[in-house]
């Protein structure tokens, strides 16, 4: 929750303009308010809490929350924009808000993106370099062979089984790059 909640503070600043745009608004007080905004909207997006549960979690009070929660994110927008001289209540909320649908649409984005990516590796026929990526994330390199095969045992490329390939390479392997070079230089020689 801390790394959510630290993406949509961070966005919420640079909406703002960076931190030199709260500078020129003069509410270099917002960072706290828009630190405890960033949790509230996390919490309630990402953990589903209730009003409640969030104020407990962050010693708040429920109203703080309930205020943060139905802020207008448009009337911020107005604000920033230059077009409203106030933005009304709880200017760090909409803020908060703005950023988390942000980020949210970049996620979106994201994942379309990596379906995108893993349709095209399958159809130009290396989706099995997708896959071994995927099962040896977080495998600290250089790695052994045995380490390999703990991540990697049952699965076929090509309808060879990675035991065979693996046993054809050279070790320790350096980093996943030169994993997947070896995979395919040993499929193109068998």
């Amino acid at each position: 929750m801390d790394r959510i909640a630290e993406r949509i503070f961070h966005e919420s600043i640079r909406i703002a303009g960076g931190l030199k745009g709260l500078v020129e608004y003069r509410n270099l007080t917002w960072l706290p308010s828009l630190a405890e905004a960033a949790y509230v909207i996390a919490l309630k997006n990402e953990a589903i809490k209730t009003n409640r549960e969030i104020a407990e979690y962050l010693g708040i009070t429920e109203n703080t929350v309930k205020k943060i929660l139905t802020v207008d994110e448009k009337t911020v927008e107005e604000f920033l924009r230059g077009e409203r001289e106030k933005a009304g209540e709880h200017v760090a909320g909409g803020l908060a808000k703005l950023a988390y649908r942000r980020i949210k649409e970049n996620r979106d984005n994201m994942n379309e993106r990596i379906e995108i990516m893993e349709e095209s590796a399958k159809s130009l026929g290396v989706d099995w370099a997708v896959h071994i990526l995927s099962k040896i994330k977080g495998l600290d390199f250089p790695v052994e062979k045995n380490k390999l095969l703990e991540r990697l045992k049952n699965y076929k490329i090509m309808g060879t089984p990675i035991e065979e390939i693996l046993d054809r390479l050279s070790y320790p392997v350096r980093n996943p790059a030169e994993l997947l070079h070896g995979i395919r230089e040993n499929l193109r020689k068998h």
